[in-house]
């Protein structure tokens, strides 16, 4: 049960990255009360995870998940360009 509490953490901190940049800076309020939402329910989903799992481990994985997400959902729903940092940022953050 942790692995999954762990992959749905890591889920709900690409929905929070997104968030923030829907969010304009936290002005506009639907994607602001989404991206709060979503990043309370990463943090308490990642606690609940570190139980049994490793604090390294699942920070690793947890942030990893995150970072990647990120990135591929800015190439397919944003349409950025896949820059040198961020193929650096994928190689360096994605999960073993």
């Amino acid at each position: 049960m942790a692995w999954i509490a762990l992959l749905l953490a890591g889920f709900l901190e690409v929905c929070w990255a997104a968030g923030l940049k829907y969010s304009d800076g936290f002005t506009r309020p639907v994607p602001t009360i989404f991206t709060l939402i979503t990043m309370a329910g990463s943090f308490w989903l990642l606690t609940f995870a570190m139980r049994s799992i490793p604090l390294g481990t699942a920070y690793a994985i947890w942030t990893g998940i995150g970072a990647v997400g990120a990135v591929i959902f800015g190439i397919i729903v944003l349409g950025e360009a896949l820059s040198f940092a961020g193929i650096i940022g994928l190689k360096l953050f994605q999960p073993a």
